[in-house]
């Protein structure tokens, strides 16, 4: 009983699980459709043997997963997280230490980077929880600049310069490898790497888990009457995706070779959340198309001038005034309306 009422408290278009699925299956499509497209994308630069623009949406890719984890905590559980790049940048510095000071593994480096972000996401979400709204995005803001500034300052972590010297590795996978120095084989991994936290993602939103978050979105006030405990859900989401902003930082020093504080300062996390709102809040994939969308802008304009955040100001002025779902939101809305199904994002 309690599991049927939270079905409607999170959600009260859904009748049952087949129009549960039928309502996300465009999410899924839309998906599959990105894949096919990166796939095309790899294709055409491995052909014409230009590993720069491969790097560019290996970037994109790892910068999609910060997103990602922002979009968990506002798109399905209500949160505004300011300081997400702390744990992003957590995991980057973790990472770097592990290939340059321990060894050059990369699962060692993965999982070094999963545990770091585990225990400062538990102690920061502890911290951040205590409060609601406007207080919470402001606390997540200054774990994060007091994180930020920490590192600045400490000489073992290279200061204001950063770590440099990162190796380059070769990845195993049982009888074969790849090299992270192969722009195509990386893209490959990090693709991979996306596909699946997208799809370990989107199923664990869609269970029990994750209707309890939107229903906590929806009415925090009415969960406990459920027999649900909102804190310690809001708890876990927040480990959650700090657990998934630091995997992707802990991907960024295999690509770039080095890290900077950069990485844990509020324009890393102010890119995300405008990443989130301009590709669709709550949708998953459209954080990932969003940063696509605008590493390649950012690309391009800065070839043209050094005013390019202009420019993202501007796309994310023009989204939450004409597409307040976002561009994949908008897009689900326009099939749901086609084929009949109601509400078309969670």
């Amino acid at each position: 009983m309690p599991e049927a009422t939270l079905r409607t408290l999170s959600d009260p278009g859904r009748t049952g699980p087949a129009s549960r699925l039928s309502r996300l299956a465009p999410v899924h499509w839309l998906a599959l459709a990105f894949l096919a497209a990166a796939l095309g994308f790899a294709a055409v630069a491995w052909a014409t043997g230009n590993g720069f623009y491969l790097r560019l949406a290996t970037e994109a890719l790892i910068f999609a997963g910060l997103a990602m984890s922002v979009d968990l905590l506002l798109g399905y559980t209500g949160l505004l997280s300011l300081g997400q790049a702390l744990y992003f940048g957590l995991g980057a510095y973790v990472s770097a230490l592990v290939l340059r000071d321990v060894a050059p593994s990369f699962w060692l480096a993965m999982a070094a980077a999963l545990l770091a972000g585990g225990v400062a996401g538990l102690i920061g979400g502890v911290i951040a929880n205590r409060v609601k709204g406007v207080y919470f995005a402001l606390i997540t803001f200054g774990l994060a600049q007091v994180a930020a500034k920490s590192v600045y300052n400490t000489r073992a972590l290279g200061a204001s310069d950063g770590l440099i010297g990162i190796p380059q590795i070769s990845i195993g996978f049982g009888p074969f490898s790849l090299d992270t120095a192969d722009p195509l084989s990386f893209f490959l991994l990090v693709l991979g790497l996306t596909v699946a936290a997208y799809a370990g993602l989107a199923y664990l939103m869609d269970a029990p888990f994750g209707r309890t978050l939107a229903a906590i979105r929806a009415n925090e006030k009415r969960v406990p009457f459920l027999g649900f405990n909102a804190w310690r859900y809001k708890l876990a989401v927040y480990v959650l995706a700090a657990c998934v902003a630091a995997l992707a930082g802990a991907l960024y020093p295999m690509l770039r070779g080095f890290v900077s504080p950069e990485l844990m300062f509020f324009e890393t996390s102010g890119n995300a959340v405008i990443t989130v709102i301009v590709g669709g809040v709550g949708t998953l994939v459209g954080p990932v198309v969003g940063s696509l969308l605008l590493t390649a802008l950012r690309s391009v304009v800065g070839s043209w001038t050094e005013h390019h955040l202009i420019v993202v100001g501007v796309i994310f002025m023009l989204s939450v005034i004409f597409l307040r779902k976002g561009l994949v939101g908008a897009l689900l809305a326009r099939l749901g309306r086609r084929t009949g199904q109601g509400r078309a994002t969670p």
